[in-house]
């Protein structure tokens, strides 16, 4: 399967934007699929992440939330409020494991990533 990120931006504190990340080559309804972020000199972190079994594990301090669209083959992310220390690159990633991971490691497919800046 192959990943796009997109959505990203440049956004004032308090905005919102909503990420995508669009699937190829076959269909998202048998990975789990997450989204990691990685702010400028720090490492690449876990944010949320969807099961194909249909749970799902939003972080953030649950601020952000993942859903799945099946007939587009898309996830989002949805980013309410955003705050100066969102502003990252988020990447999706997708596993054939049925279980949500937050280490970047038990993911096998990653999207390109795409920018989300947030200005105070």
């Amino acid at each position: 399967v192959q990943l796009q990120a997109s959505g990203g931006g440049l956004v004032q504190a308090g905005g919102s934007l909503r990420l995508s990340c669009a699937a190829s080559g076959r269909s998202l309804s048998t990975y789990t699929v997450s989204w990691f972020r990685q702010a400028p000199g720090k490492e690449r972190k876990f944010v949320a992440g969807m099961s194909y079994r249909g749970g799902k594990t939003d972080s953030v301090n649950g601020r952000f939330t993942i859903s799945r669209d099946g007939p587009k083959n898309t996830v989002y992310l949805e980013m309410p409020a955003l705050k100066p220390e969102d502003t990252a690159i988020y990447y999706c990633a997708a596993t054939l494991a049925p279980t949500i991971s937050n280490r970047e490691t038990q993911y096998t497919y990653w999207g390109q990533g795409t920018l989300v800046t947030v200005s105070s």
